[in-house]
């Protein structure tokens, strides 16, 4: 029986997977992953058949022992103190963490946040970095507080964000970006020895959660802007405009700052991208999906599905990302 300081990870989200194998798969000899806790199993895909997600899925692969309760609760930290963990790591779960379970184990519970705090706390900082034009983003390693996303701060990583970035990419640097954390943290944080501080709650920020609704093109804002949510919405919710009775999805994009004033929405030129009016600038629209069909260049869809020049595109007003 080993008697290295016992660790527990709670994730469901494959940012989460980079960490997860840094703690099963090469610090062994500093600590023993006892358990994962993750969201229950849930039925996707066009068949409804019940799946795991990757955190789940990745523990049922290595043998790691995996709990699922549909909500964490006294006898999940009941479980976490007979066991005698030492600590708990914590990404992207999604769930509260009610105050039984963040005292379980011996130091506490450890929170990986995808954001340079205290900016952008809350459900969406990825995705809200990118769309409101950041150059950089981070992780924190901070502890976990009854208040979300409010706790002290230990450790930050910085990352840059490119101006072709999408939120999966920014989010898989991030993932990655938790291995050097756990590198420069583990063997103190498994003493309890961990230097952590209090945030600045102040500067604080906050942002919400991203819907599907969200996706829908507001050519009353600048180009920039349209191309920088969309990018932060790659790959869900996606963007999407309407075209009479049928949505049409909208791929790869581009913006130009020349536009001959015209109204927003108003459809400039349709060829090899299909050119729309905006507040600011022209946004340069490379390829569109139909329903049921495939993301395709705008050269080919328009063979089968005409749109004309001079039409007028409906927006939809965008809701801001962050909570006043």
């Amino acid at each position: 029986m080993s008697n290295l300081p016992k660790v527990v990870y709670f994730g469901s989200d494959v940012i989460c997977l980079p960490g997860l194998a840094y703690l099963h798969e090469q610090a062994h000899d500093l600590c023993e992953l006892v358990a994962v806790v993750s969201q229950p199993d849930r039925r996707q895909g066009r068949g409804k058949k019940l799946q795991q997600n990757p955190v789940a899925a990745y523990a049922t692969d290595h043998g790691i022992e995996l709990l699922q309760p549909e909500k964490p609760d006294a006898s999940l930290a009941e479980w976490m103190r007979r066991q005698s963990v030492a600590l708990a790591y914590v990404m992207a779960y999604g769930h509260f963490l009610p105050k039984s379970v963040r005292e379980a184990p011996a130091h506490g519970m450890l929170n990986f946040h995808g954001s340079i705090l205290p900016a952008y706390r809350g459900a969406s900082p990825v995705e809200t970095a990118i769309a409101l034009g950041e150059k950089e983003t981070g992780v924190c390693l901070m502890q976990i507080d009854k208040e979300m996303d409010a706790g002290a701060v230990a450790d930050c990583e910085r990352i840059c964000i490119g101006q072709a970035d999408t939120s999966s990419m920014v989010r898989a640097r991030i993932g990655e970006a938790v291995v050097s954390q756990l590198e420069r943290t583990l063997v103190v944080s498994l003493e309890g020895c961990l230097n952590l501080e209090e945030q600045e709650a102040s500067k604080a920020t906050f942002c919400r959660k991203i819907t599907k609704e969200d996706g829908a093109l507001d050519f009353y804002q600048a180009a920039s802007v349209i191309n920088a949510r969309l990018r932060a919405f790659t790959p869900w919710p996606g963007g999407y405009f309407e075209h009479g009775d049928t949505r049409i999805k909208v791929g790869n994009c581009s913006t130009s700052p020349v536009c001959d004033g015209s109204v927003a929405g108003s459809i400039l030129s349709v060829g090899e991208t299909l050119n729309v009016a905006t507040s600011e600038g022209c946004f340069q629209i490379h390829e569109l999906q139909r329903p049921g069909g495939r993301m395709i260049p705008v050269s080919e869809f328009v063979k089968g599905y005409p749109i004309k020049v001079g039409e007028v595109l409906p927006s939809v007003q965008s809701l801001p990302l962050l909570i006043s």
